[in-house]
């Protein structure tokens, strides 16, 4: 059984949480978010906190178990607190900026690179600075994670997308005889 399931989430003030077959609300000062998990795990709401158990005993629900608990988790912690990722965009001639709900790229290729942003996300650009913030924790991940495939960091001069938080191993170019 997950550690996580074991505990009772308990939900800060001003957050309610509603399940009704299967789907599970969350409301906070920062929005809304909904999500839907399988039958074979329950969630209940108790004044003490957010209970997770199994319906059956199965494989599949001892996997689940911990999987829920933690969805359930981020969707609370989202509509409490933003999430947040930044990506480091280096390199000479490249450039970002975000236009209304496009992401404006410029990576050094022929063309220019226009990325649709999700609904509910908000980005902001500086210089060589990409800020992504919302509620939904998987939408900013995946965001980041598809912006920065787009030019992942090379290895010799470090040009592309990073992490703010990422260490970009770097290799030693050719040695002159």
């Amino acid at each position: 059984m997950s550690r996580l399931a074991k505990k009772p989430l308990i939900l800060p003030e001003k957050t309610t949480m509603t399940v009704v077959d299967g789907l599970v609300t969350v409301k906070g000062p920062l929005g809304e978010l909904s999500r839907a998990f399988p039958a074979i795990i329950s969630v209940t709401v108790t004044p003490e906190g957010v209970l997770f158990a199994p319906t059956a005993v199965t494989r599949e629900a001892k996997a689940m178990l911990g999987t829920v608990a933690s969805h359930v988790r981020n969707m609370v912690a989202g509509v409490n607190q933003l999430y947040e990722k930044k990506l480091i965009l280096e390199g000479v001639g490249y450039k970002a900026d975000a236009k209304g709900t496009d992401l404006h790229l410029a990576l050094g290729f022929s063309h220019p690179v226009v990325v649709p942003i999700p609904a509910g996300l908000t980005v902001k650009t500086e210089k060589g600075l990409i800020t992504m913030t919302g509620i939904n924790k998987e939408v900013v991940g995946a965001f980041a994670s598809k912006v920065r495939s787009l030019k992942e960091p090379e290895p010799y001069k470090g040009k592309g997308f990073h992490y703010s938080d990422e260490i970009v191993r770097r290799k030693q170019g050719k040695k002159s005889a």
